[in-house]
């Protein structure tokens, strides 16, 4: 433990990152957000005792002042600090965030060093010889040393000064037997080209910037109680937020919650109802997916008709049934919109030209159907998913992650592999409880859900592999389901159920948001949500319909759309569809 040594008058009662709270002077100069010195003046100490309604009077001033600064009000962070008393920095913060962001290490690791020296002195020295930084009781001096001159050494390589940052990798890294990997990336770099040094070490460019993100990892080491972290105030505000959004159980939209009343969604304005019913298939639809720019959606199914409509009125643009000689159970499309791959059990996969409807391509080297494919992010090539035992990818049902960098697959044996889709190297296996039946990847490529027969479907972070929510509810166990992420922001997991529902869940939390009622028997095998429009989705049945779900407020929009479509053709060729005593129409 690290004894108290330094007097104060402008204590914390807690700290502000999670780390043991220290107490220090703060009169004298202090120093703003961007590192320029600021003197405020004689302190004047609130009435002891003062709070802001319940929280630390002084904490919040200083995150004000903080804020101030960092918002470009300086004279008004001046006379906050003046008028209440209240330094933002001491002096020894100050000088040392100026001495990293100058630049100048030596000046930087004199301070870090004086300072464990006097928290670790037992001389009995009533103050320091210079104002040391209070440190966290977690810090090491090692990792801040490395953090230091790792800073030093990436910033000579920059300058093309090869001989010193040798010496600095050898003298100053080497000895501090910290984080030996790391040290050897580094030792790596010695012969990177300049223009592939910042992408090869993972350093942010210009320099301003990294030494900017070096304070703020230094800074993780020093009790905010003496240095406030960056963007104290916004990132309040920001878990503010968070907390309202994760509250609303109905949240469906990109925009940020005011900061002027507290947040709610409207449940009305959450599509909740049936706006409209596709009956185009003769059997059941086991496939449906909107194309990225929300502009299509292409269904499929068991009577080996592929069909693409116009979301605007939904129509139906491409009719793809020539080909298939068996149901059609995935659809994928190209990054661009351009193509279409169609998996089907006839044991063959075909590319389809969107515009024209043709097939460019068939894949027929599988023996048994082919269930699932995924593109690359250039949109020229494509992985296929097969139950053939012979085919080098076997027993899997296959998705590319949006960034292009990983290859899952659920196999037949209750596991999920993770493959480097550039090298098929295999990163990672997953053993589960019970059969997947299909997988899906979030767009920021961060999250996986796996559904499983036994009735759960599991969010898995792709980052650690670990299980971070499980969904259940809906019934599942003898066919194969396809869940999806929905919502703006993908804020929800949804999937369709052998009990002819479709569930939708708070991502967060796992809690059940809705259990729909409205395909009419059979199982609910596929959920789309439209990418570009978070009050649409679209779900498809046993009972040969597809479905588009909207809220009740958007369903004369669509049928003004469908009947403008339809205006030229007689009554008698447009069906009602009621639904929640709307009358609504479709074209047949």
């Amino acid at each position: 433990m690290r004894a108290d040594t330094l007097s104060s008058t402008n204590g914390f009662s807690q700290p502000s990152n999670g780390s043991t709270p220290r107490k220090a002077s703060l009169n004298g100069q202090s120093a703003s957000a961007n590192g320029d010195s600021h003197t405020n003046g004689t302190a004047k100490s609130p009435a002891a005792g003062s709070s802001y309604y319940g929280h630390d009077r002084e904490e919040v001033t200083r995150i004000l002042i903080q804020s101030l600064y960092e918002l470009g009000y300086n004279g008004a962070a001046s006379t906050l600090s003046s008028e209440s008393g209240h330094q933002l920095e001491t002096q020894g913060v100050a000088t040392f965030r100026n001495a990293v962001l100058g630049g100048r290490w030596a000046d930087a690791e004199k301070i870090l060093i004086q300072s464990f020296r006097w928290e670790g002195s037992q001389n009995g020295q009533k103050s320091p010889p210079q104002q040391p930084l209070l440190l966290n009781e977690t810090a090491e001096r090692n990792e801040m040393l490395f953090h230091l001159r790792q800073q030093k050494f990436l910033e000579l390589l920059e300058s093309r000064d090869l001989g010193s940052a040798l010496s600095v990798l050898r003298q100053e890294l080497t000895p501090l037997n910290y984080d030996m990997d790391r040290l050897h990336a580094l030792s790596s770099l010695l012969m990177c080209p300049t223009e592939l040094l910042h992408e090869q070490a993972g350093w942010e460019r210009p320099i301003s910037a990294s030494r900017e993100r070096l304070l703020n990892e230094l800074s993780k080491s020093i009790s905010p109680s003496v240095m406030i972290p960056q963007h104290r105030l916004a990132t309040l505000l920001d878990f503010v937020k968070k907390t309202q959004i994760s509250n609303c159980s109905y949240h469906n939209t990109v925009d940020s919650p005011s900061l002027y009343s507290d947040h709610m969604c409207d449940k009305n304005d959450f599509p909740r109802g049936v706006g409209l019913e596709l009956n185009q298939h003769s059997d059941e639809v086991w496939c449906c997916e909107f194309s990225h720019d929300g502009t299509k959606l292409v269904t499929a199914g068991k009577d080996r008709t592929v069909l693409i409509y116009d979301t605007s009125n939904f129509s139906v643009i491409s009719r793809l049934a020539e080909n298939h000689t068996d149901g059609v159970a995935f659809a994928s499309w190209s990054p661009d919109d351009s193509k279409l791959i169609t998996c089907s059990q006839d044991k063959q996969a075909r590319v389809w030209n969107v515009e024209n409807g043709r097939c460019l391509l068939t894949i027929d080297h599988h023996n048994e159907p082919v269930t699932a494919a995924g593109w690359a992010p250039d949109g020229e090539s494509f992985v296929t998913g097969s139950l053939d035992s012979t085919s080098q990818l076997c027993h899997w049902s296959i998705r590319v992650s949006p960034d292009g960098k990983r290859l899952v697959a659920a196999d037949t044996d209750f596991k999920i592999h993770v493959f480097d889709f550039n090298s098929y190297e295999e990163d990672y296996c997953l053993s589960l409880s019970s059969k997947p039946t299909s997988v899906a990847i979030s767009q920021d490529s961060k999250y996986l859900i796996v559904n499983l027969a036994e009735g759960e479907i599991q969010l898995i972070d792709m980052g650690t592999f670990e299980v971070v929510q499980r969904f259940s509810g809906h019934r599942q166990g003898q066919y194969v389901i396809r869940s999806t992420f929905g919502g703006a922001g993908e804020n929800f997991v949804v999937s369709g159920s052998e009990d002819s529902k479709v569930y939708i869940w708070n991502k967060e939390d796992g809690h059940l948001v809705e259990a729909l009622e409205g395909h009419t028997r059979g199982c609910v095998n596929s959920i789309s949500w439209n990418p570009t429009n978070p009050r649409m989705f679209a779900s498809a049945g046993d009972d040969r319909v597809v479905r588009v779900w909207t809220p009740e407020n958007d369903r004369p929009i669509l049928t003004r759309a469908l009947l403008k479509e339809g205006e030229d053709r007689p009554m008698d060729s447009l069906k009602q569809v009621h639904c929640d005593q709307q009358v609504l129409f479709e074209t047949d």
